[in-house]
């Protein structure tokens, strides 16, 4: 049984395709993957994704010269997984851009899934960080999952209010990826450091990455909460890095 089971009827989610690759693994929940009173956190969930994505692209053999580089990320959750618990992940390309995908992973636990989590994902020359088509090698491989659905790769949240003020959110080395920015979990630990002391266990959470955060950059972190919303801002030079949207 999960952990702690979030109410009401949930958003809508994303069935498993009848067609094309589906590729499964598991983790066990650690004690660093959740919060003092035993939720699995944001930023431990998005390591769980991106090392599934990263186990499906190495189980099917892929050599393509780019790499990927996520755009958004929406997260669905039904339950949260208990610590100790093993949780069985299932990923699979669910739409298609012309220079992006869509990454869909669920994880279940022994009473069925709890998390849905959907990303976009843009593929990106390796060498100079530009976007690339996705190639003749994704659409056999993964194309057929897609079913043909197409996806936008843009971005919706709005910026923070005027004469909003920040607070800074220093970055530590151990942020930093092979690609040289702040990897995409880091900026979930931000949204958990918003979280921290609230006695809530959000329905979903979506978060737009708008800049690589880069050595030097010095972020703020800006926030604004209504009664059932909670909005997080990573800001740096006058310029969104990334925004969260969670409820």
């Amino acid at each position: 049984m999960s952990q702690s089971t979030v109410t009401g009827a949930g958003p809508a989610r994303t069935a498993d395709p009848g067609q094309g690759r589906v590729f499964r693994t598991s983790r066990v929940v650690r004690s660093v993957d959740v919060t003092p009173a035993g939720r699995l956190r944001f930023d431990a969930l998005a390591r769980y994704l991106q090392q599934a994505a990263e186990d499906d692209l190495a189980d099917a053999g892929w050599a393509e010269r780019y790499s990927w580089l996520v755009r958004r990320t929406a997260v669905a959750v039904r339950g949260y997984p208990a610590h100790r618990e093993r949780v069985d992940l299932r990923t699979f390309c669910s739409a298609t851009g012309p220079r992006w995908a869509e990454r869909t992973t669920t994880l279940a636990g022994p009473g069925g899934d709890l998390i849905q989590a959907t990303a976009v994902w843009v593929a990106i020359d390796a060498a100079d960080g530009r976007p690339v088509p996705l190639g003749g090698t994704f659409h056999r491989v993964y194309g057929p999952s897609a079913g043909g659905r197409v996806v936008p790769a843009r971005l919706s949240h709005p910026g923070p209010p005027d004469g909003a003020v920040g607070r800074p959110w220093p970055l530590r080395a151990s942020d930093f990826d092979t690609a040289g920015h702040v990897n995409n979990s880091i900026h979930w630990a931000a949204v958990e450091d918003v979280l921290a002391g609230l006695d809530w266990l959000p329905r979903r959470a979506e978060l737009e990455y708008h800049r690589p955060v880069l050595p030097g950059h010095a972020p703020e972190l800006v926030t604004g909460q209504a009664a059932d919303r909670l909005a997080v801002w990573l800001c740096g030079d006058g310029q969104r890095l990334a925004s969260a949207v969670i409820g």
